[in-house]
C-alpha cells in the first residue's frame, strides 16, 4: 500500500491527497419537510465549502421526497468529508456522486433578455435560433430568450448576446440525472 494511502485514524485516508480542485454534481435524495434545504447549504457554509449550483424540487409526491442537486468545486478529500456529512443529516437518504459514478445527463434552463434594436436585431434572431433559444418575450425593444442545454452552451450564448445589448440573465442552476435503467 502506498504511505499516502495508510490509514490515519479516520476514513479519509482512502482518498489520495491531492490539492488538484475538480467540478463534481452530487444528487441528495431528502425528505420534502421544512428546513431541510437550510441544513444541507448551513452544513456547507459551515464548513466554508462554496456551492456552484443549487436546485431543489419535490420529486416524489406520494412519498414526500425531494432531490437536490448540488455542484461543488472541491478536492478529492474535501468531496469525501462533504458526502459523508451529508449521508450524516437525519433527512437524508442518499448521496450520489453523479460525476464519479459515470453517464449522466445535466440541463440548466436560464432566461437572457437581451436589447433587440436596430441593425443588431436581426443579428439577435439569428443566433438565437443557432442555438435553439425560444423567445418568451418580445417587445420592439428587446427580447427574452429561453435557452436549454448544457451550461457550456448556456454560457457561448451568453457570450455572443453580450456585444448585441446583453441586459440580464436568469439561471435555473443544474438538473443532473444518472444514465441507464437504475433510480436513485
Amino acid at each position: 500500500m502506498n504511505a499516502h494511502l495508510q490509514p490515519t485514524g479516520s476514513a479519509y485516508f482512502l482518498t489520495q491527497e491531492t490539492q488538484q480542485s475538480e467540478r463534481h454534481t452530487l444528487s441528495v435524495l431528502v425528505d420534502n419537510e421544512p428546513g431541510i434545504l437550510a441544513r444541507v447549504v448551513g452544513l456547507f457554509s459551515a464548513r466554508g465549502y462554496n456551492i456552484e449550483s443549487l436546485t431543489v424540487s419535490e420529486t416524489e409526491h406520494d412519498k414526500r421526497l425531494s432531490r437536490i442537486t448540488v455542484v461543488v468545486i472541491a478536492t478529492p478529500k474535501t468531496l469525501v468529508q462533504i458526502k459523508l456529512q451529508l449521508e450524516r443529516l437525519v433527512p437524508v437518504h442518499k448521496v450520489h456522486d453523479l460525476t464519479a459514478e459515470g453517464a449522466y445527463l445535466e440541463r440548466e434552463l436560464a432566461l437572457i433578455k437581451v436589447n433587440g434594436t436596430g441593425d443588431q436585431r436581426a443579428e439577435t434572431l439569428r443566433l438565437a435560433d443557432a442555438f435553439r433559444a425560444q423567445i418568451v418575450d418580445a417587445t420592439v425593444e428587446s427580447f427574452v430568450f429561453e435557452v436549454t442545454g448544457k451550461p457550456s452552451k448556456i454560457d457561448s450564448f451568453i457570450t455572443l448576446m453580450q456585444p448585441l445589448g446583453l441586459i440580464e440573465v436568469v439561471r435555473t442552476g443544474l438538473a443532473a440525472i444518472s444514465r441507464g435503467p437504475e433510480g436513485m
